[in-house]
């Protein structure tokens, strides 16, 4: 390879992470310019978690082999990865109506990288709503290690990656604002009750052994369960894969995803 040819590969690499930062930086200023995504960070989880997790916690945790109240707290933090950052993603929509998707994608960079940019920056929202759902979990007397939740902080841009790549399928046939955050909420609901956030789904079987088996956030949760369970009695009874298998179908399921979504995207925009 000559020295030119590196260089161009090269300008063009630092190009394309310069988009993605740039796209990145902008929703992060949008979040903090927009209170109402701050206050609905800290409602879902006193919704979702205090009170339906509270609810099952009363009636169900018997029996169970583990502690229920961290099993749910786990689910949670991933499902609010996931909720946050589909439903950030239908700003895409705006972006559509105002032609600013169509001003990035005439741009010499990648479409891929202006799609990662805006689902990193819609995660940075979501991971903010992990603050909100530890607040509650506190109030409900349920806590992790500190370094459990440093390790879960690690792996959440993967998790947001993996939530926002499916919200782009979406995105990319859906165009109307209120059709397309009706229909992520049916793909995140189902996921939180169906891919075992708030409860086991270890004796699925069935049309639901299926349906649990092809969701993103199936993996996603079983995958930072084995880092917590680590080392713990609880493990066998918790964690339903080997964390190599939850990986690669986290990296597999997040990759059709981004590809399909980013193609029915970029067409929609081409064919206006």
């Amino acid at each position: 390879m000559s020295e030119i040819e590196l260089k161009r590969k090269k300008s063009r690499l630092f190009r394309e992470l310069n988009t993605i930062l740039t796209v990145m930086s902008r929703e992060i200023t949008i979040f903090f310019r927009s209170p109402a995504t701050a206050i609905m960070s800290l409602a879902m989880p006193i919704v979702l978690m205090g009170m339906i997790g509270g609810n099952l916690m009363q009636n169900m945790a018997g029996g169970l082999g583990f502690q229920f109240g961290q099993f749910m707290l786990v689910g949670m933090l991933i499902n609010m990865l996931f909720m946050m950052t589909t439903m950030g993603m239908t700003s895409l929509i705006d972006d559509h109506d105002i032609d600013f998707n169509q001003e990035m994608l005439v741009s010499p960079v990648s479409r891929y990288s202006i799609v990662i940019g805006k689902i990193l920056g819609c995660g940075f929202a979501a991971i903010m709503s992990m603050a909100g759902t530890l607040i509650v979990s506190l109030i409900m007397g349920i806590t992790l290690p500190i370094g459990k939740l440093l390790l879960i902080l690690a792996l959440s841009p993967l998790m947001c990656l993996s939530g926002g790549a499916l919200a782009m399928i979406i995105i990319g046939l859906i165009k109307n604002k209120k059709a397309a955050n009706l229909a992520v909420m049916l793909i995140v609901m189902p996921q939180m009750f169906l891919s075992g956030a708030i409860i086991p789904i270890n004796n699925s079987s069935g049309a639901l052994l299926v349906l649990n088996r092809i969701m993103p956030m199936t993996y996603c949760l079983d995958l930072v369960r084995a880092v917590v369970y680590r080392g713990n009695p609880e493990y066998d009874s918790v964690v339903m894969f080997n964390p190599l298998v939850n990986f690669a179908a986290i990296i597999l399921l997040t990759i059709v995803c981004l590809v399909l979504g980013t193609y029915f995207f970029a067409r929609s925009e081409k064919n206006r």
